[in-house]
């Protein structure tokens, strides 16, 4: 795909200040890709959006912000004519049991990680439905399909993520758009490092559950098994195909993790059919 085609397809990237974002909108620039890549200090932007002047636009996004976002969209479709490819990948981690969780920082999170993602797909859906085409990429995360203890409140955000998408990809394929929830297992991001948030109040009858997981994950800080850069590449593809999935599992964590939760629910719904089938009215 040629840098100068006027036919190079637009994406917009929120969160690609470092990650999976940030290699998610490097990965398009490289590819040819007219790309929109948003951060809450665009400064962190600066030398990617300088190695692709005439194809890159470093922009300010606050994705709790109405104003910026609708910004966004507007000066995205402004300088490039239109908007192909909406990547949600803004987000962070909260660590903390249920009992332990305090709700500004759980309303906090939901804000950013859903509400964030809510209102990115409101703002690029007029756009889209009048091109009669797009792709909404939704970064959820293997906790978006499977919960553990400490990451209640973050998979919650997360698995309303899926289903926002599971409906919108319902709602939108009339107009010729696709829609697309990522999930990733393990990568070797800021995640479980810089970007994490942990409770104040963490409660000593759960130190030997949420505390030792808490301090698994953040022993696991640079050593993640999944490599940013090939996640890129993975949705970069998908966004090229004609037939995307509508979920995307990245990892072997979370491939065995959700394969080993699908038998199980298999296992429970077959030990009580009878009882799911009990309950109608007597034809």
């Amino acid at each position: 795909m040629a840098s100068s085609s006027e036919n190079a397809s637009v994406w917009l990237v929120t969160g690609c200040s470092s990650g999976i974002g940030r290699a998610i909108g490097a990965h398009a620039l490289e590819q040819g890709c007219k790309v929109a890549l948003t951060a809450r200090n665009p400064e962190t932007l600066a030398d990617l959006a300088a190695n692709y002047a005439n194809r890159a636009l470093a922009l300010p996004l606050d994705v709790t912000d109405r104003v910026q976002v609708r910004a966004a969209i507007v000066e995205t479709v402004r300088a490039f004519g239109r908007l192909d490819v909406l990547v949600n990948n803004a987000g962070y981690g909260y660590l903390a049991a249920i009992e332990e969780g305090e709700e500004e920082q759980i309303r906090a999170m939901f804000d950013t990680n859903y509400f964030g993602a809510v209102a990115m797909i409101q703002a690029a859906l007029p756009e889209m439905r009048n091109q009669r085409r797009g792709h909404v990429i939704n970064i959820s995360s293997m906790t978006g399909l499977v919960a553990n203890p400490g990451a209640g409140f973050y998979s919650s955000s997360k698995f309303a993520l899926e289903a926002l998408t599971e409906a919108l990809s319902k709602e939108v394929a009339i107009f010729g758009i696709k829609v697309t929830a990522v999930e990733p297992g393990g990568f070797r991001t800021d995640w479980s490092g810089r970007s994490m948030r942990e409770t104040s109040r963490p409660l000593e009858a759960y130190a030997d559950t949420v505390g030792a997981r808490r301090a698994m994950i953040r022993g696991m800080d640079g050593k993640q098994t999944g490599d940013p850069q090939r996640c890129a590449e993975e949705v970069f593809k998908i966004a090229l195909s004609p037939n995307a999935p509508l979920h995307l599992l990245l990892g072997r964590d979370v491939y065995g993790a959700y394969r080993a939760k699908l038998a199980d629910l298999q296992t429970q719904i077959a030990a009580w059919e009878s009882v799911s089938l009990s309950t109608d009215y007597e034809s």
